[in-house]
This record gives structure tokens, sequence and C-alpha cells, in this order.
């Protein structure tokens, strides 16, 4: 291949970046659940913002790709093409990344949000969400691990927070085992052996999957959940359905961002 070949190539990115350059783009700043304590110095979320564009044609192309929703990544492209500030997006926190798909939805098709739920039509202000509550006290700089005692049995666990990155290592796993007996259902256990990182003080990760599979008792294990819900950083995403009393996820999947879309 002739190198006037490159040459042209190259000529045409620049001429599309300039061209490209010349639009002005909207953009939104964001505050993060985690206000960017769990994050060292220096990282580009530490200041507790993020920034994020208003999505285009291009992201819709995303929505609407049949490759990416059957490999369950369509969402994750999404947040990743409309953030701006630069970032190895494996490092946000779980919470974090709700916050901007929530602000993503309502930046693309605003605030309003129905959705079906036990067959009855819902409607969500997604502009009223919060960010949950957080005690800023037990938090340092950069920290993202945390201790609790098992109220049962009484041993001292560590814990950390979980990242992107750490969630596509479950899912991974998960999908590992399922192709092993596709009767299991190990999301729990194997999110926990993720979440726990010492066992009275041994960080051994053999001793720590053993302690999940044979010793954790369920009393311990609900309890440790209710304290990690308490505790992370988050968006809360619950509503009150028409139907109940007691507050319930807000159900998110791909029409969460476009809801006029149809799907084969």
């Amino acid at each position: 291949m002739s190198s006037s070949f490159f040459i042209l190539i190259f000529i045409t990115r620049t001429v599309l970046i300039k061209y490209m350059s010349s639009f002005n783009l909207p953009t939104e700043t964001i505050e993060l659940p985690s206000k960017g304590l769990v994050y060292p110095e220096g990282h580009p979320l530490a200041e507790g913002t993020i920034e994020i564009k208003y999505m285009t044609a291009k992201e819709e192309d995303i929505l609407t790709n049949a490759n990416y929703i059957n490999d369950g990544t369509v969402l994750d492209r999404l947040l990743k093409s409309v953030i701006v500030t630069k970032f190895n997006f494996d490092d946000i926190l779980i919470g974090d990344k709700n916050a901007i798909m929530v602000a993503a939805r309502i930046l693309g098709y605003g605030a309003e949000y129905k959705f079906n739920f036990n067959g009855q039509e819902e409607v969500v202000d997604l502009s009223t969400l919060e960010n949950k509550p957080l005690d800023e006290s037990i938090y340092q700089r950069g920290k993202t691990e945390f201790e609790f005692t098992l109220p049962a049995s009484g041993n001292n666990i560590t814990f950390k927070l979980l990242t992107h990155g750490d969630e596509r290592k479950i899912d991974q796993e998960v999908k590992g085992l399922k192709k092993i007996n596709k009767e299991a259902s190990p999301e729990l256990t194997t999110r926990l052996k993720y979440l726990i990182t010492s066992i009275n003080g041994d960080r051994d990760i053999k001793t720590i999957r053993e302690f999940v599979d044979t010793a954790f008792l369920a009393r311990d294990a609900r309890a440790f959940r209710e304290y990690l819900n308490q505790i992370q950083p988050d968006v809360d995403l619950t509503f009150f359905p028409s139907s109940r009393t007691e507050p319930t996820n807000i159900p998110i999947g791909i029409n969460f961002f476009w809801p006029d879309a149809k799907f084969s």
C-alpha cells in the first residue's frame, strides 16, 4: 500500500476532527455519590465530579447494536461514549456508574420514565432521584477497604467496594460456572468472594472462598449485605409502586434509555 494512501487517511482524519470540533456539543458536570473519596489523589474522579456529553445519534446506534445487546455490553458502551472525563472505566465505583447512567438518561430523553411493573404502568421523575446519604467519617482518601464484625459468628471481615472492573470479573466467573452447571445459581456467593478481602486477618483467597462456601452463616450474610447497602455510595434507585407500600428497585434495561425503541 503506497505512502500516499496513508497520507490521504491522515489528512482526512485531521479535517474530520477539525470539522467535529467546530460544533459546540453541550456537556454537563455530574456529582458522584462517592464524592470522589474512594479514588486516590490525582485520579480524574477524585474531585467528586465527572463531565458527560449529551447523547447524539452515535449513542442511538450503540443502543440498537444487536451484537452489543446480545453480549450484554450495550449500556457500558453507551456510558463510555458519553463520558468526557478521561480515566480507566474499570476504576469507577458501581454507585458512581449508576449516577452517570441516570444523568445520561435525563440528558438524552428527559426525566420522565414510564415502564411496566406487574402489569401496571408506572411513571418516575428521574430528576427527583437523590444520592444516598454518605457517612464521610468512615472514608479516607483512596480507601476502599472497610471492616465489619459478623454478628452471629463473631468473625471479623474486611471488604471492599466493587468497581466496574470487579463486576466484569464476577460476570465472567458466573457465566463460566453456569456453563459447568446450568442449574447453578452462584451469583450471590461469587459476589461475596469478590467483596471480602480478609477473614480474621487472613487474606488468602482460598481461605476466603472456602469460608463463603462452607462457613458464612445466612444471618451473617444478610447483616453484611445490609451494612454494605448502608455505607456504599450510590443513587437511590427505588420507587413506590402503585400496588405496594414498600419501595422496590426501578427496572433498568435498554428501554431505560430509549423507551420507544423496538428490538427484534
